[in-house]
């Protein structure tokens, strides 16, 4: 196993972590009246993310991270911090509208509607890129855009009406 795969693990270990405070949000906000939307697409996020990890192991896991790549991956992980930090127990993995709370505007959301979004659009590229697979990345980026068009239309949706 070489650099890839070590990356494929951080990545791997990252998102189970946010799955578990994602649950542990979701929970909390739903016992406090939040509403959850979009769940009929859910699963194709997570079946979409698990395959662009499965994908990296596979195709990856023996490759070296370009430097470059990997500072980027870096600012981006800050960057996820931010936003995360900046929605504190309002984030998680679903779309939970708490009625009655204002939209967040702070933080990275003074300067993007959808941050995390964003951040995630540019990892699920720089990453395969990262590793020396430019194909991969153009085919996990377009298909990431096509499963966030969905995911942000409803999104959108579930927020104009709270």
């Amino acid at each position: 196993m070489g650099e890839g795969g070590l990356l494929a693990i951080f990545i791997v270990i990252q998102r189970v972590a946010e799955l578990v405070i994602a649950r542990r949000n979701t929970a909390r906000l739903q016992s406090e009246g939040g509403a959850e939307f979009g769940r009929t697409h859910y699963p194709l996020i997570v079946l979409f993310h698990a395959a662009w990890i499965a994908g990296l192991w596979i195709y990856g896991r023996d490759h070296d991270v370009s430097r470059i790549g990997l500072a980027i991956f870096v600012v981006l992980q800050l960057l996820r911090v931010w936003t995360i930090a900046t929605l504190g127990h309002r984030w998680t993995t679903r779309i939970v509208v708490m009625p009655g709370l204002p939209r967040v505007t702070g933080g990275p959301y003074r300067f993007l509607r959808h941050p995390n979004y964003a951040i995630v659009a540019a990892e699920i590229a720089v990453v395969p890129l990262a590793l020396g697979l430019p194909l991969f990345a153009l085919v996990a980026f377009l298909a990431n855009a096509a499963v966030l068009a969905i995911r942000i239309r409803a999104e959108d949706a579930a927020l104009a009406g709270a």
